[in-house]
């Protein structure tokens, strides 16, 4: 495996090239200014699926926005009033 590093405007102006690199079976880090990197490697969709559990809790968040059911924050004091409650 050869690990490949480029600047993250280098990888905007190639991602093509750069995934197809990846595919491959390489590893291609993005470097971004001087204290940042990435790494660009394949997943497989098992790993970032959502359980089950996960979508009904989301799922039921999004029925209790629709129906108003939420907290309104607007100033900090507000925030945390609201953190120091929990």
């Amino acid at each position: 495996m050869n690990i490949l590093e480029v600047t993250s405007r280098e990888f905007r102006e190639n991602q093509k090239a750069y995934f197809e690199i990846v595919d491959q079976g390489d590893r291609v880090i993005i470097k971004r200014g001087k204290k940042h990197s990435y790494l660009l490697m394949p997943i497989e969709p098992k790993e970032y699926k959502i359980s089950e559990g996960m979508e009904l809790k989301i799922n039921d968040a999004i029925k209790e926005a629709a129906e108003g059911k939420t907290i309104n924050v607007k100033t900090k004091e507000r925030l945390d009033e609201l953190l120091k409650s929990l």
